[in-house]
This record gives C-alpha cells, structure tokens and sequence, in this order.
C-alpha cells in the first residue's frame, strides 16, 4: 500500500538529546575507516542523529527498514559539530511521490544545539520498495 500523501510537510518530534564527545567521534570515525585527532566532528557525523530521527519516523509510520533502499544524502551545515555540543534532530517529510509501485520519500533534518540554534541540515531520498 503506497504511503499516505498527507505526510507531506508533517514534522515528527526531535529525537532525544545527543551529547557529542570525543569518544563517540572517535568511534563514528573509525566506523568509516577514518581517525579523529580531535577538533570537528567529520563532516557526515550529523547522520548519527538523521538516523535516529528517520527510524523514529518510520516506526511512527509502521514502515519496514528492510523495504528501505537509501537514494541520497545531504549536508548543509551552520557551523561544525565538536565535542561538547547537544543536539537533536528534527524531521520533516519535504516530498512524496510514488513510481512502479515505490514511495519516494524526501526528508530533512534540521540538526539543532542547546539553545534551538540549528548546527547542520541534512537531507534524504529515501526508497520505500512496495509489496513484491
């Protein structure tokens, strides 16, 4: 069943505070075959939280993870992520389409700190397959 249009424009809680450190940039850096010195998180660390918040939205939406191919990736940032910030991520659904029978679901995720400043943006092509 192709989801429902009116999901258009919904926005779906932030997700719980993150606390950036420099044990858990070191980890994500290594996750991607890369090192951390210290300094700013890598430039894709914002997923870390992106992903929390689309896997709230598709649980909020009974979406199946496994029906999902992941299209595109996007980063537009304010400022650079370092250790000591706190962050959330908020999502938005920015576009729905159907094609052969698949959703194309466009999300962004506004990366805020503390005080509601936004820190990054990020956005996302998802492919939700239909039924076989």
């Amino acid at each position: 069943m192709p989801v429902d249009q009116s999901l258009v424009g919904r926005v779906f809680p932030p997700t719980r505070p993150y606390a950036v450190t420099e044990e858990n940039i070191g980890r994500f850096a290594a996750a991607i075959g890369g090192t951390y010195d210290g300094g700013p998180a890598p430039a894709t660390f914002p997923i870390v939280l992106a992903f929390d918040a689309m896997n709230a939205f598709l649980e909020a939406e009974s979406l199946d993870l496994f029906r999902i191919v992941h299209g595109d990736q996007r980063f537009t940032y304010e400022r650079p992520i370092v250790p000591g910030d706190v962050l959330t991520a908020t999502l938005t659904v920015a576009s729905l389409r159907q094609i052969a029978g698949n959703d194309i679901i466009g999300t962004t995720s506004l990366i805020t700190d503390e005080s509601g400043a936004p820190v990054c943006s990020t956005g996302a092509t998802l492919v939700h397959r239909g039924a076989a």
